[in-house]
């Protein structure tokens, strides 16, 4: 079976995330989607995070309907922060039939020669990668590599970001939610400090 790895710290998870995911399942050849929701993220900030198991759970409510889409808590098992690599080694390891792909963003595809040992990321994966609005791709290093795989998926400019600083400004980001994160959002009254 062919997985996708869709890591990100879905703080939170939003339809940007879910049409993205939705697309690579249904057109990339890949037989399933795990979002991966990372504890830290060693680029980010993980005072800002909400606690792992809400996020965990914002991604379960959000892919449950989506058979295709799975919801993965691997990474809370490994010591932190977290680093790809160690990651696809241990899935590797507790699935030895499994072949694991990632899926980025191009901007982070700009960034992979700041990953720990990038270069054995790319020799034994593949990668997929979905467009932003800024493409960069003509000037990528990466733009031949013959384990890169551009997909031509919809560009989504959705930031988490944006959705927790509006919450705590009290505007209404419930369209840019699925239904039931948004419910558990609201009714828990997260990011409204």
């Amino acid at each position: 079976m062919k997985i996708g790895l869709y890591f990100g710290t879905f703080n939170p998870i939003h339809i940007g995330h879910l049409i993205i995911a939705n697309h690579f399942a249904e057109y990339s050849g890949l037989d399933q989607i795990w979002m991966v929701v990372t504890p830290h993220n060693p680029l980010k900030n993980k005072q800002a995070l909400l606690d792992d198991y809400q996020r965990l759970q914002l991604v379960f409510l959000a892919t449950e309907e989506y058979p295709k889409i799975k919801p993965s808590d691997i990474e809370f098992k490994l010591s932190q922060p977290n680093y790809t690599l160690n990651t696809l080694a241990h899935l590797q390891d507790k699935h030895p039939n499994y072949e694991f792909s990632l899926i980025m963003g191009e901007d982070n595809l700009n960034s992979l020669h700041k990953w720990k040992n990038h270069e054995v990321i790319l020799q034994n994966h593949e990668i997929y990668v979905y467009p932003r609005i800024s493409s960069e791709l003509e000037n990528s290093i990466y733009k031949n590599n013959p384990k890169i795989h551009i997909i031509d998926a919809p560009i989504v400019e959705i930031s988490s970001t944006f959705i927790r600083e509006n919450i705590k400004s009290k505007k209404n980001v419930r369209p840019l939610l699925p239904e039931k994160v948004w419910e558990y959002i609201d009714h828990n009254n997260l990011y409204k400090k």
